[in-house]
C-alpha cells in the first residue's frame, strides 16, 4: 500500500511538471535533490521523465549516467545516448556521454567507433582524443588511453597537444621520466605553466628525482625545461647545482629570461638558507643586466642584501659599489645602496673605508641611518680594542644610543664614574632589549665597585668584548683579587661565573668554583644568592637535581629579601619533580 501511495505522488509530481506551463527544469532540480539525498531510484525516476521529454536534455542525461550505475541499470543508458547523438551529431558533450557508456558497458570497439567517427567530422579539434582518453583512463586504462593521446597527436601534428594529459596519465602510473618529459613540452610551449608543472613534479619520490633533472635539462632540452629542473633541485635543496643548471640557460636578453631569472630568485629567497640567498643574490646580479635601468638598481640591492644573509660581503660589497657610483640611480635607492654598502664593509672588517664612506655619504645618508651607521662602527671598533677610533666615530653624535656606547668606552677604560654616568643619562631603553639589559646588569656591578677608577676590571671587560671569554674570564679572577668583600669581590667573581657558564659543559666546571667562592666569601649585597641559585642551575643541568635542591632550599631560607626568590621557588618545584618516586 506504501509502495502504491508513493509512486502515485511521483507519478503526481511528473505531470505537474510536465503540464501546460511546468518545466523540465523543475524534474531535473527535483532529481538533483534527490540524488544528494540518497534516493537514486527516485532521481533516475524525473530524470528519465526529462529525457522523454527532450532527448538531448544533457543535464538529465549526465543525472542518469551519475545514478544508473548505483542501480545496476546501466544499460538503460545506451538507447538513449543513441538518440541523444542521433538527434544533435554536432554536439560534442553527447558524443562522450555515449562514448562512456559504451565503454561502461564493456563495449571498447563501439567507443573507439564512436571516438573516430568524431574525429573525422571535426579534423583539427583535440576533444574526441582528450574525451577518449579520460573515458579509458577512468576505467583504469592507461596505456590504452596514452596510445588514443600519443595518436591524437600525430594525427593533429601537433608535437604538444596532449602533454599536460600525458604527463598526468605518467604520474598516476608511476612514470615520473615520462611525465618529466611531458612537461618539459608543456613549459617550453607555454611558459605560464611551469608553477603548475614544478608543483606536479616537486612530488616525485626522492629516488625518481635525479631521472627527472636529467631529462629535463639533457642536452638539445629547452631553456624553459632546463629552468624547471633548476627550479626543482633548487626546491630538494641544492641551490649550487641548481644555479648551475639555470646558469647554462641565460643567454641574450630577453623579457622571458629577466622573467625566469626573477621567478627564480624569489624561490630562492623563499628558502631562507644561507646557501638559497647566495643562489637569489646571483640571479638577482644577472637579473640586473637584463633589467631597466632603474629596476636594475634595485635589483642589485636586493642582491646585495640576499649576499650579506649568506655571509658573502665581498659579493655584496661589488653590487653595492655599482649601484652607489651610478649618479642615475633615485634617491632612495642611493640611500639604501649606501646604507648597505657601508654595513657590508663593517662586516668584513673594512672599518677604514666604512669610516670614509660614512663621512663622504653626504645627503645619501637619512639622520637615523647615520646614526645606526655610526653606532655599529662604533662597536666594530671596540670589538678591535681601539677605543679611541670609536670614540672619534661617535663624536657628534648625541643620540642615546650614543650616550650608552660612551658609557661602554668609558667602562672599558676602566672610568667607572663616567660609565656610569653614560649608562644612567641612556636610560633603560637604548637599544635592543638585550643591549638594555647587560647595560644595566653592569650599572649594578659598577655601583657595588666604590671606585672612580679600576683599569683592571675595564680590561678584562674590554677582551670579553672582543671576543676572548676565557681570557676574559682569568683578567675578571686577578680584578676581584684586588677588592674585599665590601667592595664588590663576590660581584666580580659572580660576573666570571656565568661568563663561564656561557661556553657550555667545558666551562661549568669552573663556574661552580667560582659560585661556591661566591657563596664562602658571603656579604651583603645581591651576589650570594645569585651565586647559589646560579650554582643550582648547573647542577641540574648536570643531571644532579638533589644537591641543586639543597642550594635552593637555602636560597629561599638564608636570603628571604632577595630578589632571586621567586626563581629559586619555581627552579625548586621543578627539581623536585625530576626525581623519580620510590
Amino acid at each position: 500500500m506504501r509502495r502504491r501511495l508513493r509512486s502515485s505522488a511521483v507519478v503526481a509530481a511528473l505531470l505537474a511538471a510536465f503540464a501546460p506551463g511546468g518545466a523540465s527544469a523543475q524534474a531535473i532540480s527535483r532529481g538533483f535533490d534527490l540524488e544528494r539525498a540518497g534516493q537514486p531510484g527516485l532521481a533516475a525516476t524525473y530524470y528519465l521523465s526529462s529525457v522523454r521529454g527532450d532527448p538531448t536534455n544533457l543535464s538529465a542525461l549526465l543525472g542518469l549516467e551519475r545514478v544508473l550505475p548505483q542501480l545496476q541499470r546501466m544499460p538503460e543508458l545506451l538507447p538513449l545516448a543513441q538518440r541523444a547523438v542521433a538527434s544533435d551529431p554536432a554536439n560534442g558533450s553527447l558524443r562522450g556521454l555515449l562514448l562512456r557508456t559504451y565503454l561502461a558497458l564493456d563495449l571498447p570497439d563501439s567507443a573507439a567507433a564512436v571516438a573516430q567517427r568524431w574525429a573525422r567530422g571535426r579534423p583539427g579539434d583535440e576533444a574526441p582524443y582528450r574525451e577518449w582518453a579520460f573515458a579509458l583512463a577512468d576505467r583504469h586504462s592507461y596505456a590504452a588511453a596514452r596510445q588514443v593521446l600519443l595518436a591524437g597527436r600525430q594525427t593533429l601534428g601537433q608535437p604538444a597537444a596532449f602533454a599536460v594529459e600525458l604527463a598526468t596519465l605518467a604520474q598516476q602510473t608511476g612514470d615520473w621520466e615520462g611525465a618529466a618529459q611531458e612537461w618539459g613540452i608543456v613549459v617550453t610551449s607555454a611558459p605560464a605553466q611551469a608553477q603548475t608543472a614544478l608543483t606536479q613534479l616537486a612530488e616525485a619520490p626522492a629516488d625518481q628525482r635525479e631521472r627527472i633533472v636529467r631529462r629535463l635539462s639533457a642536452r638539445g632540452a629547452s631553456p624553459a625545461a632546463a629552468r624547471l629542473a633548476a627550479e626543482l633541485v633548487l626546491g630538494w635543496g641544492d641551490p649550487a647545482r641548481a644555479w648551475t643548471i639555470f646558469e647554462a640557460t641565460i643567454d641574450a636578453p630577453s623579457a622571458e629570461t629577466g622573467y625566469a631569472l626573477r621567478r627564480f630568485a624569489d624561490l630562492a629567497g623563499a628558502l631562507g638558507t644561507p646557501a638559497a640567498s647566495r643562489v637569489r643574490g646571483l640571479a638577482l646580479s644577472r637579473f640586473a643586466t637584463f633589467a631597466p635601468e632603474r629596476v636594475a638598481v634595485r635589483a642589485r640591492v636586493e642582491a646585495a642584501r640576499s649576499f650579506l644573509q649568506a655571509g658573502d660581503a665581498a659579493a655584496a660589497r661589488s653590487e653595492l659599489e655599482r649601484v652607489a657610483a651610478d649618479g642615475g640611480a633615485p634617491p632612495d635607492v642611493q640611500r639604501l645602496a649606501t646604507t648597505t654598502l657601508i654595513g657590508a664593509l663593517i662586516e668584513e672588517g673594512k672599518l677604514d673605508s666604512a669610516t670614509a664612506r660614512l663621512r663622504g655619504a653626504g645627503s645619501r645618508l637619512g639622520a637615523e641611518d647615520r646614526v645606526a651607521l655610526g653606532a655599529a662602527l662604533a662597536r666594530a671598533r671596540i670589538r678591535q680594542g681601539d677605543l679611541a677610533l670609536a670614540d672619534s666615530v661617535l663624536a657628534t653624535d648625541s643620540s642615546v644610543e650614543s650616550l650608552a656606547l660612551h658609557g661602554w668606552i668609558a667602562l672599558y677604560r676602566g672610568d667607572l664614574r663616567e660609565a656610569g654616568a653614560q649608562f644612567r643619562a641612556a636610560g633603560p631603553y637604548a637599544g635592543a632589549r638585550r643591549d638594555a639589559t647587560e647595560r644595566t646588569a653592569m650599572l649594578a656591578l659598577i655601583e657595588r665597585v666604590p671606585r672612580d677608577s679600576f683599569p683592571a676590571l675595564g680590561r678584562a671587560l674590554l677582551t670579553l668584548a672582543r671576543g676572548d671569554s676565557a681570557a676574559a674570564v682569568t683578567a675578571l679572577r686577578r680584578a676581584a683579587d684586588e677588592l674585599t668583600v665590601e667592595q664588590g669581590r663576590g660581584d666580580v667573581l659572580l660576573a666570571a661565573g656565568r661568563i663561564c657558564e656561557r661556553l657550555g659543559p667545558q666551562g661549568e666546571a669552573t663556574a661552580i668554583v667560582l659560585f661556591e667562592e661566591v657563596v664562602r666569601i658571603g656579604g651583603t649585597g645581591s651576589a650570594p644568592p645569585a651565586a647559589e641559585l646560579a650554582w643550582a642551575n648547573v647542577l641540574i643541568r648536570q643531571g644532579h637535581p638533589e644537591p641543586a635542591i639543597r642550594h635552593l632550599e637555602n636560597v629561599i631560607l638564608s636570603y628571604p629579601e632577595s630578589a632571586v626568590v621567586p626563581e629559586a621557588r619555581r627552579r625548586l618545584d621543578a627539581a623536585k619533580g625530576a626525581i623519580p618516586k620510590s
